[in-house]
């Protein structure tokens, strides 16, 4: 990686600033704050490329006179909201994943580079990668999200996966399904039923529907496939802390959702926090709840973009913005999706959904294009919810849009349609749709394939420490 950027063959590329607009060359500065090159395109990097950081490159795209250039450590777009059908064998990792290079392909103003940001120089306005190359900017879009809170325990990170890239996706579905491969060899009674017993902590969408999946791969696409043990009695429990679970649906569809999780097999637990994290399971309230699989959905903390800027942020790291999504006290720097803490209209936070980032990212967009080219300043942002959605299984889901309802059948099929409109590129949408057609209609899952390198979790699957942590 380090030879490929520090080739001098970048400087000849047209999206690129010529020389003089090397840093240190004599800068104007508009109001905004935002740098403007004496000579050569206005240089705006973006870390990320996630919703956010995507949908502004794509607003920047064919812009003459601005430069981009898009960073990101993995060469690809995720669709996170479906992660969890990737764990539960439902759709294979590449259907929710898009090359960030083919999505772009047609802005011939946008370079794309993969490599890990690991700081920023405000000063020098340059992003610096861990293999410690600069680059440069004259406006800088953080738009690098956020990763799993353990509240304080990362050693239970072993033992409970989070649900954020395709690596942690293929790692919790091996755990899945060695869990039940394992149990179908064991003969001892207690160690089958641990084997058979799987935790979801985190009673928000991601716990709910990783559950509700799990329930689904038992009941149905597992139930006829082995001999000794029976899928369908494995024991799944959904672990949430507060009171209730989809703290931000209203009171009649969480105890509807609650309902729908029982029926399917969950046991849900609300006013459990948990206590511990092993290799033997769970404890909560001061009781060890033996699990092999246990998944984590609790909370969340933002990249540590906050301390590349030396500006004050929120307990969770999230980055304080202004209505244009301008880092405080950083001119020319901005910030957006789980990263920023930017508040809606009546004061309130920003929920850390996809559908903001989207929004906040084509609004970046279109006002940084007003901006360097025009010198416009923009409208505040203003977020329109599309409403919130929660898949439970079959046929059951709830959604949201301020004083409107939907719950069961319809709103299963208002989530599967919005999802798949979400996703990048018609042959994945295509894919994805008729891969959900073959398994409503089969009860059937065609991702359940299990690897040789995911046979190395099958320590922690019997409740030994390996040596170190299983591989990717």
């Amino acid at each position: 990686m380090t030879e490929i950027l520090n080739r001098s063959a970048l400087d000849a590329d047209p999206a690129q600033p010529r020389p003089d607009h090397a840093v240190g060359a004599v800068q104007a500065t508009d109001a905004a704050g935002t740098r403007v090159p004496s000579a050569g395109p206005h240089r705006v990097v973006i870390v990320g490329g996630g919703f956010g950081g995507l949908t502004t490159a794509r607003g920047l795209g064919g812009a003459a006179g601005i430069a981009v250039t898009l960073i990101d450590r993995r060469n690809h777009h995720l669709f996170q909201p479906l992660l969890y059908q990737v764990a539960t064998a439902v759709i294979a990792p590449g259907e929710i994943a898009e090359p960030i290079r083919a999505i772009l392909r047609r802005d011939r103003n946008v370079r794309v580079l993969m490599g890990e940001v690991e700081g920023i120089d405000t000063q020098g306005r340059a992003a610096i990668l861990r293999d410690g190359t600069r680059i440069p900017y004259d406006t800088l879009v953080l738009a690098t999200g956020a990763t799993h809170s353990y509240f304080g325990h990362p050693e239970w990170e072993r033992y409970a996966p989070g649900l954020k890239t395709l690596d942690d996706a293929r790692r919790i579905r091996a755990r899945v399904l060695l869990a039940f491969e394992a149990a179908e060899r064991e003969d001892d009674p207690a160690a089958r039923e641990r084997l058979m017993t799987f935790a979801v902590i985190g009673g928000g969408p991601t716990g709910v529907e990783m559950a509700g999946a799990i329930a689904g791969l038992a009941h149905h696409a597992l139930s006829q496939d082995f001999r000794r043990i029976d899928p369908t009695q494995a024991r799944i429990l959904l672990i949430e802390a507060a009171p209730r679970i989809l703290g931000t649906f209203s009171d009649d569809l969480s105890a509807y959702s609650r309902k729908a999780l029982e029926t399917l097999g969950v046991t849900v637990l609300t006013d459990h926090a948990v206590e511990d994290v092993s290799e033997r399971g769970i404890t909560v309230q001061g009781r060890l709840i033996p699990a092999a699989t246990v998944v984590w959905g609790a909370g969340v903390r933002a990249s540590p973009a906050g301390e590349w800027l030396g500006v004050e942020t929120t307990r969770q790291g999230h980055v304080p913005v202004g209505p244009d999504l301008a880092v405080i006290g950083r001119p020319g720097v901005y910030a957006l999706g789980d990263l920023a803490m930017a508040k809606a209209e009546d004061g309130k936070p920003l929920p850390g959904l996809a559908q903001v980032a989207d929004q906040q990212g084509r609004y970046l967009g279109r006002s940084l294009r007003e901006r360097i080219l025009n010198g416009k300043a923009p409208q505040p942002f203003r977020f329109r919810s599309r409403g919130n959605l929660a898949i439970i299984g079959r046929n059951a889901g709830v959604v949201q849009w301020d004083h409107v309802k939907l719950k069961g059948f319809l709103a299963w099929l208002v989530w599967g349609v919005a999802h798949v409109y979400l996703l990048v590129g018609f042959h994945n949408r295509l894919v994805v749709t008729l891969r959900w057609l073959w398994a409503y209609v089969s009860f059937q899952r065609g991702a359940r394939l299990i690897s040789e390198r995911d046979e190395a979790v099958m320590a922690l699957i019997r409740g030994k420490t390996p040596a170190a942590p299983p591989p990717p």
